[in-house]
């Protein structure tokens, strides 16, 4: 649901730095990814490892969806964000949450820590590919992986085509607004060859190997517009735009019969340190 942002440095902290503004809808609402991914990026962090318990460390952690996931997979999971409001709903109550140091990833301090693996879900876009493939590399061990990925998917066509219009009318500079034929891949795709090349850039990692996973997902009308307000395009609307946005979405679901199937996939890429 978004394209890959061309923002200068302190832009791209302002919007990623937004996705606190209701935490806990925001997990409520963003898609899980699939156990095979989780599986492969476990089974890889615990080959090498010093112990049993691989060590993972998770960028942009935001209310810990990614962690919950690997912990579930037998991972221990420390998690960096830039927001504070996100870091507080991936630790919960403090007795089954996950450990979040807040700090733009490319400032953060290891402080001597090595993982067996690094991996982003969903935000990498949001880090410099340079500086974060640097120090990824820096804190992972020998045979460590750096692992990115992201969740996208395409509305059915006439659907896409009726989204594209309601964006067209209420934020005419979205991206979204730009086309209604495009598959979200290709943004994706963006994406995935942008942080490829940073680790290249590195001189640290192995050649870069991709992943996709593919998967299907029914979206009611108030599923759906659960998840709109936690995207990029959304997060710092004013209220009057966003209640403009969501009420024309929700005609467009109304007029396809109320809800719909999502075509979806997740990209990874990922490279071992050498």
């Amino acid at each position: 649901m978004s394209t890959s942002p061309s923002l200068d440095p302190e832009e791209l902290h302002q919007v990623a730095s937004s996705f606190g503004v209701d935490a806990a809808a925001y997990d409520r609402a963003r898609p899980r990814y699939p156990d095979a991914l989780i599986a492969a990026v476990a089974d890889a962090a615990r080959d090498g490892a010093a112990g049993p318990t691989p060590r993972v460390l998770d960028v942009g952690v935001g209310t810990g969806i990614v962690a919950r996931q690997l912990r579930a997979a037998g991972c221990a999971v420390l998690g960096v964000d830039v927001d504070e409001r996100m870091a507080e709903v991936a630790r919960g109550d403090g007795t089954d949450g996950i450990d979040v140091e807040v700090a733009r990833f490319e400032e953060w301090d290891p402080a001597g820590r090595t993982f067996d693996a690094v991996t982003a879900g969903q935000t990498w876009h949001w880090v410099d590919p340079d500086a974060g493939a640097t120090r990824a590399a820096d804190v992972l061990r020998p045979g460590g992986a750096l692992t990115v990925f992201w969740n996208a998917g395409d509305p059915p066509p006439d659907l896409a085509a009726a989204f594209a219009e309601v964006y067209r009318d209420v934020l005419p500079g979205s991206p979204l607004a730009a086309t209604s034929t495009a598959s979200a891949e290709t943004a994706y795709r963006q994406m995935m060859d942008t942080a490829a090349d940073g680790m290249r850039r590195t001189g640290r990692f192995a050649e870069p190997h991709e992943r996709r996973d593919t998967w299907e997902r029914t979206y009611t009308r108030d599923e759906w517009l659960a998840l709109v307000p936690t995207t990029g395009v959304a997060t710092r609307l004013p209220a009057a735009r966003l209640d403009a946005l969501l009420a024309g979405l929700g005609a467009a679901i109304d007029a396809a019969g109320g809800s719909f199937v999502q075509q979806g996939f997740t990209l990874a890429v990922g490279a071992v340190r050498a």
